[in-house]
């Protein structure tokens, strides 16, 4: 073999991979670095341009200390978390269906958690249409061939069908699906306030026959079931048998008081906020400290089972803080009911429109990615251990808790940290296609943020430096994933 033969293979490799290589230079790399070094100037397009030719000045970390004092940079950092508190729901959502779709994928004669799960779906799609106003007659034609369709296909395709149907929303292009959401949330002709107009009425007119009933009943109902949670944790926690260690449990026995600290922190009283505090402070300590020593087996290290522990906890915070919301609101109800109901303004109201842009994220979230990811997970597990559960007499709960839901738990952890990356790099696409960031800055993000002030008022260098404090979040994230999610989610 002559000495240019290496050369000349590996000139044919270069010329073959320069296309991309240019396109990752002009369009990833050279944009990074400029990005990083803008973030440390006062670059603005109002005053840096052909017409205006003002030197660009280096402002060191000015730019940076002004973000943090910056209250919208705050208010838009509050929006981008508090959006991002539907993924427990996307996450549990995601897993039901995966359980559903792999219980009819094993079971072809017997599909019957999916068939009723669609059958309620088709049924609540076709009274949302009748009371759009579509025709009857063509409401019982299009959903009755539908229906037949469906469920044939899905009997004779062993559940491929459903799946293909839950997964279908990630087929549609973002833009499309937001101007079709914005068209259901119309206050005034949307089917989602025609249908919620009797129903909100029918409950303003039991609240008003039985007010009493209701201002105690749901408090003590919301307070029964938060405190059956706690314990619930509690006696988990403080069990000899748990494969958590000290970091793992501290971390869950923050889980119950977390609640309360964010109620304190949203009622701005400072007594409030110290209480949620010391309640946080003696959790942690009363968790490690009165924990029953481990009996068999090695010790745990500090952070076994943290995957664990993070994936219920984005299962239980959400539930607990909805209760300790009708705990607070349940004694002002019948007083809202003698007004009676209206169905809200959902993306024109600053109290609903990120619970509907929420609503919409959940609706596209549940067959998503996760679901597929779910699905890989729940066929890797051993068909054994489910045999073996059958065979010593455990419940279908019994054996979620004790081998589907640990043996889950790399996947559930996963899940969570793309979900937690990716809620802090998105939400420009839908605030811009269907609020514009309004009302009054409710629905922007981060990343809308950074487009206002890059591309709308043009401080190119202060909207460099709040993407670079962007990044560094998600580089924290990616880390916590690749140092704890392989080695503790499954200890």
């Amino acid at each position: 073999m002559s000495a240019g033969r290496p050369v000349q293979r590996w000139l044919t490799g270069m010329a073959f991979l320069l296309p991309s290589i240019l396109g990752f230079c002009a369009f990833t790399l050279v944009p990074l670095v400029l990005s990083f070094a803008m973030a440390f100037t006062d670059w603005d397009i109002l005053r840096h341009n052909i017409f205006h030719h003002a030197p660009v000045k280096f402002v060191g970390l000015e730019n940076f200390i002004r973000m943090f004092h910056d209250p919208q940079f705050w208010r838009d950092f509050g929006n981008t978390f508090f959006l991002m508190l539907g993924l427990p729901f996307a996450i549990a959502g995601s897993l039901v269906a995966a359980l559903l779709l792999t219980r009819t994928g094993r079971r072809r004669a017997a599909v019957g958690p999916a068939l009723v799960l669609a059958t309620l779906t088709l049924v609540a799609s076709g009274l949302v249409l009748l009371i759009g106003g579509m025709p009857e007659p063509a409401v019982w034609f299009l959903f009755g061939t539908l229906a037949a369709t469906v469920l044939v296909a899905g009997v004779l395709t062993g559940g491929t069908l459903y799946r293909t149907l839950f997964y279908l929303p990630n087929f549609t292009a973002g833009v499309a699906t937001f101007v079709l959401w914005k068209k259901l949330y119309n206050p005034h002709s949307g089917p989602i306030n025609l249908a919620l107009a009797p129903v909100l009425d029918g409950v303003a007119a039991g609240l008003r026959a039985a007010p009493h009933a209701w201002a105690v009943g749901l408090p003590a109902v919301c307070g029964g079931l938060g405190l059956l949670i706690i314990a619930w944790q509690a006696r988990r926690l403080r069990s000899e048998d748990t494969d958590s260690g000290p970091v793992a449990t501290a971390a869950g026995a923050l889980v119950p008081a977390a609640p309360l600290a964010c109620g304190a922190l949203w009622l701005g009283n400072s007594a409030a906020v110290a209480a949620g505090v010391a309640v946080l402070g003696c959790g942690v300590v009363a968790a490690v400290a009165w924990r029953r020593p481990r009996r068999y087996g090695p010790p745990l290290e500090a952070a076994a089972g943290l995957g664990t522990e993070f994936g219920l906890a984005l299962v239980l915070v959400p539930l607990l803080t909805l209760l300790a919301a009708g705990v607070a609101l349940g004694a002002s109800l019948p007083v809202l009911a003698r007004t009676g109901f209206e169905p809200p303004s959902w993306l024109g109201d600053y109290g609903w429109a990120k619970p509907a842009l929420m609503l919409m994220a959940l609706w596209a979230a549940i067959g998503s990615n996760n679901m597929i990811l779910y699905l890989a997970g729940l066929s890797s597990i051993p068909v054994e251990l489910y045999e073996a559960a059958d065979m010593d007499g455990a419940s279908p709960s019994q054996r979620f808790w004790h081998i589907t839901w640990p043996l889950l738990a790399p996947v559930t952890l996963l899940i969570s940290i793309m979900g937690l990356i990716n809620g802090l790099q998105g939400g420009f696409e839908m605030a811009r296609a269907m609020t514009s960031g309004g009302p009054a800055g409710a629905t922007t993000t981060l990343s809308y943020f950074i487009f206002i002030e890059g591309f709308e008022t043009g401080r190119l260098g202060y909207a460099s430096a709040v993407a670079w404090f962007l990044f560094v979040l998600v580089f924290v994230l990616s880390f916590v994933n690749f140092r704890f999610g392989n080695r503790h989610a499954n200890d």
